[in-house]
């Protein structure tokens, strides 16, 4: 008994050792569904790495970047894991702000990534960060309200088609808004879908001299009809409305339409969070008649490891367990197929279970295969970028203007107003960092 009771007891310490001597990484990443499944799988991934410990950092979209941002500017450290688009990959590889990604396992296929991630995600030949999920935009509508009004919607939508159908289905008294679309201000929120917006306009941000556009015929019909048509369709508050905030609108069968990320998807269709789940149908972002571009969004949130973490190792390997065939695989056993996270892996796309479990595989798909962010708009532009332009200065600038269109949008200023204040601090920025010769 002396024995056995000595030999539990230096089992307990040397538990207890290991536990004091753990790893702890810190993740920083964004409050949306998906990213809020994954920290309720990691016992899977712990199960598998007990010297690792997960500290968990959950941020609402603007506040993650502004503070990932700044604290690996400054190589603060304070993050070991970061959650971050397609964005910032290239820009902060090319300044030496991650570590690129050569470890991330045997069996990770890195060739089963979709090109077109893929490429967003590489310099020079290496993987700065992993693809979490992927997306790109399209329209997600109610099919009883089209057929109540009766409404079909066309295979390419047009602007005008979608501005008179939101008027038709609107039903204040029921409490059904035609049309929700983000009004909340960040270069990642109504920016995103204003430059995508504007894009299918015939717009651009830049012309070739990268002088601002916003004094242009196309900005000026984007912002508005955007501002009209959420004034005769769109839900009340909607400048605080960003994508979080529409997804549980549309959930709630409070809004006839949503144009928005592809990923939104599984989460309208899934009857345990959406009253609406069986009536979701899906169309591709709509185009103004005439101009042959239906926005051509692209995006990726991403798993990067800041090149001023000391953990490095570590961090790779919860960064290969979250964007593995195998995740894919273990939110599949957990939740469904239609659950996946979507828009990365070739292999998700020819799995014959989740094109039967996900009605919205399919229109996915066609809408990232349709995105081409070297070529946004109809017009020669200087950058890259889809829903973004592809510079440093877009974070900032992009942010001054969501503000001064979210503010038009709230009825605080003009539509002319916005515009043109938007135009002069463009100006301002580009000629500042001597982009304007």
């Amino acid at each position: 008994m002396k024995l056995r009771t000595l030999i539990l007891g230096l089992c307990s310490a040397s538990a207890f050792a290991f536990a004091a001597h753990a790893e702890a990484i810190t993740i920083a990443t964004v409050n949306n569904g998906d990213m809020i499944r994954m920290q309720k799988l990691t016992d899977d991934f712990t199960s598998k790495n007990p010297d690792i410990q997960l500290n968990w950092v959950t941020l609402e979209e603007n506040v993650l970047r502004e503070r990932v941002t700044t604290d690996i500017a400054t190589k603060g450290g304070q993050y070991d894991v970061v959650t971050i688009g397609n964005y910032e990959v290239p820009i902060w590889a090319k300044q030496g702000w991650l570590l690129a990604l050569d470890n991330l396992g045997a069996d990770y296929d890195v060739d089963d990534l979709l090109p077109a991630i893929r490429g967003g995600l590489s310099v020079d030949g290496k993987l700065y960060a992993a693809p979490f999920y992927g997306e790109s935009a399209m329209i997600m509508y109610r099919t009883d309200l089209f057929e109540k009004a009766g409404l079909k919607m066309p295979d390419k939508p047009t602007w005008e088609f979608i501005g008179d159908a939101a008027r038709k289905i609107t039903d204040r008294s029921a409490g059904i808004n035609g049309i929700c679309l983000r009004g909340k201000a960040g270069w990642g929120e109504n920016m995103a879908f204003l430059t995508a917006m504007d894009n299918s306009f015939g717009g651009r941000w830049f012309d070739e001299k990268w002088q601002p556009q916003f004094d242009q015929p196309e900005w000026k019909d984007t912002l508005d009809f955007y501002v009209k048509l959420m004034k005769d369709a769109g839900p009340e508050g909607a400048s605080s409305n960003g994508f979080n905030e529409n997804l549980t609108l549309f959930q709630q069968g409070k809004c006839g339409m949503w144009i928005d990320a592809t990923v939104a998807a599984s989460f309208v269709s899934d009857p345990k969070n959406s009253t609406v789940a069986d009536k979701v149908g899906f169309a591709i972002f709509p185009n103004k008649e005439g101009v042959d571009n239906h926005g051509n969004w692209l995006w990726s949130w991403n798993l990067a490891i800041p090149a001023s973490t000391k953990k490095a190792e570590a961090a790779e390997k919860f960064v290969s367990w979250a964007t593995s065939k195998g995740y894919t695989e273990l939110v599949a056993s957990k939740e469904g197929w239609a659950s996946a996270p979507p828009g990365t892996r070739t292999s998700l796309y020819n799995n014959e279970e989740y094109k039967k479990a996900a009605p919205f595989a399919g229109p996915t798909l066609a809408a990232m295969d349709a995105a081409d962010i070297t070529k946004p708009s109809v017009k020669p532009v200087p950058y890259t970028g889809g829903q973004f332009v592809a510079i440093p200065e877009f974070q900032g600038l992009g942010t001054t203007v969501g503000q001064l269109f979210s503010a038009a949008l709230a009825g605080q200023s003009s539509v002319d107003d916005a515009l043109a204040a938007a135009q002069a601090a463009s100006v301002r920025e580009m000629t500042r960092a001597k982009y304007i010769k």
